[in-house]
């Protein structure tokens, strides 16, 4: 299943420098779980600080605690929107006989 998570960084909580304190660490488990094919793309936000992701995992749980192993999610630098995906019916062939 896949999920989009759309988050954004907590800015009027926490500073730049707490931000960046992590971002390396983030950047270097983004990889890890990338790898792992779990996170399937990636995109900083062009209108606030924050992401995009788009996530392959078997539940919503799954994607939730695969998302908390990133520092800036885990310590709550980063509000987000996890979202289930359903595959798109208009592309899918038309039932049997109705043609």
């Amino acid at each position: 299943m896949q999920f989009l998570v759309v988050s954004r960084r907590r800015t009027e909580r926490y500073s730049d420098d707490q931000f960046d304190e992590l971002v390396e660490t983030e950047i270097q488990q983004a990889k890890v779980l990338y790898g792992r094919g779990f996170i399937r793309q990636v995109w900083r936000r062009g209108d606030i600080p924050g992401a995009c992701l788009l996530l392959e995992a078997d539940s919503l749980e799954e994607a939730n605690e695969q998302l908390n192993t990133l520092p800036l999610y885990k310590t709550g630098r980063v509000e987000a929107n996890v979202i289930p995906l359903l595959p798109y019916a208009g592309f899918s062939p038309p039932p049997s006989g109705t043609e």
